[in-house]
């Protein structure tokens, strides 16, 4: 005859062992470093997007308990707000081919270290953020193509769905809109018909929305950055990026300064055509320290880029590094002297010979490596660079 079974509390009395077994978790929430909460509610003197909310624990990482050695060192940032579904299979298609191997279209190598990884879909991201009215964020989704999170977004006015990269912060619900086709006509009646910088940046610069860069107010953290007017997203767009709005000079106060500084001498058409050139850049800050001239009508999305704490990230063994399509690095110096200058030679020796790329270029120093002939005319001040000593050969 079976015997009933047990309350848990006597059996937990009768074996202390349990005790401790019950309350044993998997993973377990490590607090990388303290951080004051921010609020996110909107206060009404606020002209920009207001900072992303943060847990009162600041930035956390989740660990595992160590039942493997990968799962020794292995660290993620806590992400609870993803959807844990499939994405939209209308937009994605699958990767596959020579390029998940680094090979060009003729199927040479152009990439190294690149090959296998797990199966993934692309998914198609609109960059250029044309389509005009309010879109409500569906969800926040993992990508695996890239660092940012991205947020699935659905037309109020024509429901059409569109992937976009998210902003710190973003989550379901929210609405933004896009302004690179022109201020709407319930906004202008709003400003009196005539264009307001106060209205204006009160009702458009908040976080997620796309606007031309001359719309952005000077100071507002922006990323998604496009290059050429019409054209799509290219800077600021990896995990935790932006870039700051710096000056946006105006051509009647660039003519003022540059007639004070010439005094009574009349200035000649061609320094007010290059006056009125300049007109029509933005100039912004990069997180490295680079300041570029923009075309004023770029595109821009005001906010940080989401998932800024992936730079705590730590993979925790070599076979999850393979699982995002990237192969072993070897050192030069371990192979063969046909395969790389620094290798043969009896023992650790790469032949007395300066650091060389695998073609025989110099890798570092600076020698050779950043040619006068490509100076990009948009980059005002290029990033700071480290001041080291001089190594013999290379001054």
């Amino acid at each position: 005859m079976l015997q009933p079974r047990a309350a848990l509390g006597s059996l937990r009395n009768s074996c202390k062992c349990l005790s401790s077994l019950a309350a044993r978790s998997f993973t377990t929430v490590l607090p990388l470093r303290t951080q004051a909460a921010v609020s996110a509610a909107p206060e009404t003197d606020v002209t920009f997007a207001p900072p992303p909310a943060r847990e009162k624990g600041g930035i956390q990482l989740r660990t595992y308990r160590p039942i493997t050695p990968g799962l020794r060192h292995l660290r993620r940032p806590l992400n609870t707000h993803l959807w844990k579904g499939r994405p939209v299979h209308r937009l994605t298609f699958p990767k596959k081919g020579h390029g998940k191997g680094g090979r060009n279209n003729t199927g040479r190598i152009t990439v190294r270290h690149r090959g296998g990884g797990h199966k993934r879909r692309i998914r198609v991201i609109d960059f250029t953020r044309a389509e005009p009215g309010p879109h409500e964020v569906e969800r926040i989704e993992h990508d695996p193509g890239r660092t940012a999170h991205i947020a699935l977004l659905k037309s109020k006015v024509t429901k059409t769905q569109s992937y976009i990269v998210a902003a710190e912060g973003m989550r379901e619900g929210d609405v933004v809109e896009s302004y690179m086709a022109g201020i709407p006509k319930d906004l202008w009646e709003t400003m009196g018909g005539a264009i307001d910088p106060g209205v204006l940046a009160a009702r458009t610069a908040w976080r997620g929305n796309c606007l031309p860069l001359h719309m952005v107010p000077v100071g507002t953290i922006i990323f998604n950055v496009g290059l050429r007017k019409g054209g799509p997203a290219q800077l600021c767009r990896s995990a935790g990026t932006f870039a700051t709005v710096i000056s946006k000079p105006s051509e009647e106060d660039l003519l003022a300064d540059r007639q004070a500084r010439a005094g009574e001498k009349p200035l000649i058409e061609a320094e007010k055509e290059k006056i009125r050139k300049l007109a029509q850049f933005v100039t912004i800050r990069l997180a490295s320290g680079e300041v570029r001239r923009i075309h004023r009508d770029c595109c821009s999305t005001v906010g940080v880029a989401s998932n800024a704490d992936y730079q705590y990230t730590q993979l925790g063994k070599a076979g999850r590094k393979r699982w995002l399509n990237i192969r072993p690095t070897v050192r030069g110096l371990a192979m063969n002297a046909k395969d790389h200058p620094h290798g043969g030679g009896r023992g650790k020796s790469k032949g007395n010979v300066h650091p060389k790329s695998p073609w025989g270029l110099p890798a570092k120093g600076g020698y050779k490596t950043r040619p006068k002939w490509r100076v990009n005319k948009a980059v005002v001040t290029p990033r700071p660079r480290n001041q080291g000593k001089r190594r013999r050969g290379y001054n």
